[in-house]
């Protein structure tokens, strides 16, 4: 991260929003940080007096009940500070917004990154390239109330022509999204993608390992400041090497972090965030003869005949319909969750009681 002098909590991001959850929550006498690094149960925190690698207390462990509950790179968090360098975190302030996804493989959901002012979706032309990702990437921050912007990287890789047609599949599938062709070897775009950097404003970085997340923020840093690995000679990608999230400071003032590629993508119960990013589906959907329609065979349907004229463009379909299938099977595992953990509470509390008629005085 830059060093910058006379840095203040502004120019880190911090607003109205933030200062009213503190006071709303009893925080006054504690000063407020943001967190630019996350590291394996220990972050780095910024604020106008210098960067500190602070802990949460246990108190917040032990209250915790899911990975959504502890910090993560964008948060604003009230803090002591211990000495210059060590701080502890007492309190996580309500986030503004947040990005998260779920693993596929296991019940958890985790906070890619928080309070972020838009997402800039990266996918380069080569084998990285697929509309269906952009769907799902612009869903997931639709449901966290960021707005998206779609990049398509590399492009000094392909022929004007392929370019054109990348190009045109991108704005009729995404009317309504901004969309910057970009090239770290030509520096197209570039000037583009900075115009949207605003001073105090918070952006992230997103798509797989190798679309060249971290290139774009050493170019626009002017320096490398993030390593990344050598060129493939096969693939002709970078090998991406950024392991944790990390917050940097452009020269403009603008905050923008970078993420490690993410190979698994999978839904949080995000219905409000696919209908936003397919909104041309939920349009049609209103129209509907019936309020839960699935819009595969019922009858009334106002989706199903824009598809069988081709208004609809199938892919595009078929991709709204597997992740509402993945939303609504994550919120049903959650359900489970929530129903097993309320079981489970009422075992405990009524064991106690039982534990106690028998004379057991410790419990």
């Amino acid at each position: 991260m830059n060093n910058l002098e006379n840095i203040t909590i502004r120019d880190l991001g911090y607003g109205p929003f933030f200062e009213s959850n503190r006071i709303g929550m009893g925080l006054e006498e504690f000063p407020v940080a943001r967190v630019i690094s996350e590291h394996k149960e220990a972050y780095i925190v910024k604020n106008e007096s210098g960067e500190y690698l602070a802990r949460v207390t246990g108190k917040q462990i032990f209250h915790s009940s899911s990975r959504e509950d502890y910090p993560a790179v964008g948060d604003w968090v009230a803090i002591t500070e211990l000495n210059k360098e060590q701080a502890v975190i007492q309190a996580l302030l309500p986030r503004k917004t947040v990005m998260k996804r779920k693993y596929s493989s296991r019940n958890e959901t985790q906070i890619i990154a928080a309070n972020i002012d838009i997402a800039f979706i990266i996918e380069s032309v080569d084998r990285d390239f697929s509309l269906n990702r952009f769907d799902r990437y612009l869903a997931m921050a639709r449901e966290g109330g960021i707005l998206p912007a779609i990049i398509l990287n590399k492009i000094d890789l392909i022929s004007h022509q392929e370019l054109d047609l990348r190009t045109a599949q991108i704005q009729e599938r995404f009317k309504d999204i901004e969309f910057i062709p970009t090239s770290t070897i030509t520096a197209e775009g570039l000037d583009q993608l900075r115009q949207h950097l605003e001073k105090g404003g918070t952006y992230c970085l997103l798509g797989s390992s190798g679309a060249g997340k971290s290139s774009l923020i050493n170019k626009l840093l002017g320096k490398t400041v993030i390593q990344t690995g050598d060129i493939s000679a096969y693939s002709g990608r970078g090998k991406h090497v950024t392991t944790s999230r990390q917050m940097y400071f452009l020269g403009g003032g603008a905050l923008v972090i970078d993420n490690p590629g993410m190979r698994e993508l999978g839904m949080t119960a995000a219905d409000s965030g696919i209908d936003a990013a397919f909104d041309e589906i939920s349009s049609l959907a209103a129209e509907c003869k019936y309020s839960n329609c699935t819009h595969v065979n019922e009858p009334g349907c106002a989706v199903l005949p824009a598809l069988k004229s081709g208004n609809l463009d199938a892919d595009k379909y078929e991709n709204y319909l597997n992740l509402k299938k993945e939303a609504a099977f994550y919120e049903m595992t959650e359900s489970e969750r929530r129903k097993r953990d309320r079981q489970f509470g009422k075992f405990f509390k009524n064991s106690k009681k039982d534990l106690k008629r028998l004379g057991h005085k410790n419990y």
